[in-house]
């Protein structure tokens, strides 16, 4: 079930930062964190009231408050990429964190793929890689797009090791994924109020009228958010974490591929080749 579980991951980040990008380009991006966070809040807060979640109450939850407090900062960074740089380059290295540091975090806890298994995570990564269209040809990325992105990626991989350790118990993943996303909400009003302080645009144009207008949008960005921190806990737990988190990060190809069907945005032929890659390494972890 590992694979199912993290292949979900995948599709559900995919969408969510197609969706967020899309949306920050009209809507300050962290207004668009803190409200898609907090409409996700409002609904795992009755999921955990309904399963009687308070009970899986634990020092755990530190892991999860961790999280809150690095995804935010993480996904500020990543939205604000997405709304610099075409969204078929900036995720496809966003994924690279949340590749290394999960498989970092393995591998030091003793974790050992088999040869096929490693064979799968060397393709896959070398998908993600190229998927990026690495400087050979085209416009070049920013240098500020590229920071963005770089930081974004070390915070999406510590959250997923994070998110991992938070719980072991389906009510439990409940209870941390709103502990995480209170945690969210939090540093994302702090950072919304720090921002307004300093002259920076907290509304689009059209006022509220435009946020309420992109209510359903900003609810599935953060409910397809929280749906596959969920799923890549349930995946880190089924099966070893290695093959968990380079599975869970194959979400560039489906944002890559939202973008073309989409915008129309046109991959170059390296571009295509990586989301290949990404899929033939796929098949070997599965399989392995």
């Amino acid at each position: 079930m590992t694979a199912v579980f993290a292949l979900a991951t995948s599709l559900m980040w995919g969408l969510a930062d197609f969706g967020g990008g899309l949306l920050t380009r009209r809507i300050p991006a962290m207004t668009v964190v803190l409200v898609s966070q907090l409409l996700a809040v409002v609904a795992l807060g009755a999921i955990v009231v309904a399963t009687g979640g308070w009970s899986e109450a634990g020092p755990q939850l530190w892991f999860a408050a961790a999280a809150g407090v690095v995804g935010p900062a993480a996904m500020l960074c990543f939205y604000r990429a997405l709304a610099l740089g075409p969204m078929g380059v900036v995720s496809p290295l966003g994924a690279l964190g949340g590749v290394a540091v999960p498989v970092g975090v393995g591998v030091v806890l003793g974790e050992r793929p088999g040869l096929l298994q490693f064979a799968g995570i060397l393709v896959a990564v070398a998908g993600v890689v190229l998927a990026s269209g690495p400087g050979l040809g085209g416009a070049p990325v920013q240098r500020q797009t590229l920071v963005l992105t770089l930081v974004a990626a070390f915070g999406f991989g510590s959250v997923m090791a994070l998110i991992a350790e938070a719980s072991h118990t389906l009510t439990g993943l409940f209870l941390a994924l709103f502990v995480q996303r209170l945690c969210n909400v939090a540093v994302g009003a702090g950072s919304l109020w720090v921002s307004a302080r300093r002259g920076n645009p907290v509304l689009p144009a059209e006022g509220w009228s435009a946020v309420r207008s992109a209510l359903p949008a900003l609810a599935f960005v953060g409910l397809a958010d929280v749906a596959a921190n969920g799923t890549y806990n349930l995946a880190a737990h089924s099966g070893p974490v290695t093959v968990a988190a380079v599975l869970a990060s194959l979400y560039p190809v489906v944002t890559a591929l939202a973008a073309r069907g989409v915008l129309r945005e046109r991959l170059r032929t390296i571009q295509a080749a990586g989301a290949g890659l990404a899929l033939v390494g796929t098949v070997l972890l599965a399989t392995g």
